[in-house]
């Protein structure tokens, strides 16, 4: 019996269930399709996700041709791709583990019916959560729509988490059907190359993922309760663009962590981090339940928010030349390294929806073509949070005051300095508002604002009151 594996966001092989089934059963043919266009297509990749991707695949060809197999590429429809590769192979099933974003799911719904029709047997697994979207709801039945309810239902569920090692060698079929050559996907940028900052950054693929926790596992997790927020210190896991390509699973971090400290005294300061991760999976049963949320306030009530639209504005933000320090080192550090500390997304977010008042689409956007890790879920879930108009939401007059959000987590400037180095000279003092800077600290720091380093691009306090005055129209907001 031989069995496609249709690989998705799951790049790897230990704890893959499709995997498994497929290794026990007999023959793999381990496949991933490049679906791009057409109706029912996911959302087409960012420029930054198209590099990962790549560096992904051929570490997942490596990894396999290991264990004797080999990772087919093709483009296109996914039903008649499998079809095609099913005749060729004479594969008999196909397996899959299940995405759980609209269009993803509905596409796969549609692969599913068209393959069962040709008279294959489809299997589809879990690997990319810690429990199913239906599988906790309120005692209403209900989806839950705010966390701290919804943490304490996951973490009594999926007590005794196991994963499943990766299988040390992988059946072969009789013939190898043939495969794209990666290379002629044109998934990385070649005019400009524009990713060097990536390169220097990151390594994706499975072992790459498996080295970070192991890293973060032995020391940095005991402090991440305390130092998480700092985003001048390596002091979080960095493993969110492994987890959105599934180089490394939910279920896999979770059994380390509880794993390595089960029994000792140190067992709370993993739950700092395991909450995280349990906010990933709310986000991701927040876009199962309701799949609008890419393009649809939450509260319905935001869609007479009275944003501006300011193109001036939100290219400035964009580039990282707002005027305040620990906004624009976010946008820096974003632009050339794929990637953002969480503190600061959450400020650089609220710059631009409250200060700003530009609509959140415009912002997720950004993320979406800029981030390795841009996940839908995550990314228009956080965003609407951070709006105010999402799921269990920050309220909107909780305007982060981007100088305050500098000097309490970065208080050495270490962050600032290594993203804004125009200001690299300033005190720690004069370094988050540098407008407040006498001249001759300024010239001393070797800074003429306007030429080196712009001023701010709005008044904090104003901003802060023009988006309680847009809040407060809003229809039902006392």
């Amino acid at each position: 019996m031989t069995t496609l594996v249709w690989f998705r966001q799951d790049l790897r092989l230990a704890g893959n269930p499709a995997l498994a089934a497929a290794c026990r059963a007999g023959a793999v043919v381990p496949v991933f399709i490049l679906e791009e266009g057409g109706e029912g297509a996911p959302r087409r990749l960012g420029g930054a996700l198209r590099w990962w991707l790549a560096g992904s695949l051929a570490a997942l060809s490596n990894e396999l041709a290991a264990r004797g197999a080999r990772l087919i590429l093709r483009r296109g429809d996914p039903a008649a791709v499998l079809g095609e590769l099913a005749a060729a192979t004479k594969a008999t099933s196909v397996h899959w583990n299940r995405r759980y974003d609209p269009a993803g799911a509905a596409r796969d719904g549609d692969v599913e019916q068209a393959l069962t029709g040709r008279g294959l047997e489809v299997e589809t697994f879990n690997a990319g959560l810690l429990a199913e979207p239906w599988e906790i709801s309120t005692g209403s039945g209900r989806p839950y729509q705010v966390f701290k309810p919804f943490w304490v239902a996951l973490r009594n569920r999926i007590a005794g988490v196991v994963a499943e090692a990766a299988p040390p060698a992988i059946p072969a079929p009789e013939r190898w059907p043939e495969s794209d050559a990666l290379d002629a996907w044109g998934l990385l940028p070649t005019r400009p190359d524009w990713a060097g900052g990536l390169r220097a950054a990151w390594v994706p693929g499975e072992a790459a993922a498996q080295a970070l926790l192991a890293a973060f596992l032995d020391g940095p997790i005991l402090d991440y309760q305390d130092r998480r927020d700092l985003p001048g210190e390596a002091a979080t896991a960095r493993l969110s663009p492994h987890l959105h390509w599934g180089e490394i699973g939910p279920r896999q971090i979770w059994a380390a962590a509880t794993g390595r400290f089960a029994g000792s005294g140190d067992a709370e300061r993993a739950g700092a981090f395991l909450r995280q991760l349990a906010w990933r999976e709310f986000c991701c049963h927040l876009l199962h339940h309701f799949p609008r949320l890419p393009d649809a306030n939450l509260q319905a009530k935001f869609d007479a928010m009275a944003w501006t639209d300011d193109a001036e504005a939100l290219a400035a933000w964009q580039r990282g030349q707002t005027g305040y320090p620990i906004v624009d080192a976010g946008m820096r550090e974003l632009w050339a390294t794929g990637w953002m500390h969480n503190r600061v997304r959450m400020v650089v977010a609220s710059f631009l929806t409250k200060h700003l008042l530009i609509h959140w689409r415009h912002g997720e956007a950004w993320f979406w073509d800029t981030l390795v890790d841009a996940d839908l879920a995550n990314n228009v879930a956080n965003w609407q949070w951070v709006a105010g108009c999402g799921a269990d939401a920050a309220p909107f007059f909780r305007i982060f005051n981007p100088v305050l959000q500098g000097q309490k987590f970065d208080p050495h400037g270490a962050y600032v300095r290594r993203w804004v180095p125009e200001l690299a000279g300033l005190d720690d003092g004069h370094l988050h508002e540098p407008w407040r800077a006498p001249p001759m600290v300024l010239r001393a720091a070797g800074v003429t604002l306007g030429r080196d380093y712009p001023p701010p691009m709005v008044d904090h306090k104003r901003a802060r009151q023009r988006a309680l005055d847009a809040l407060h129209a809003l229809p039902g907001t006392a």
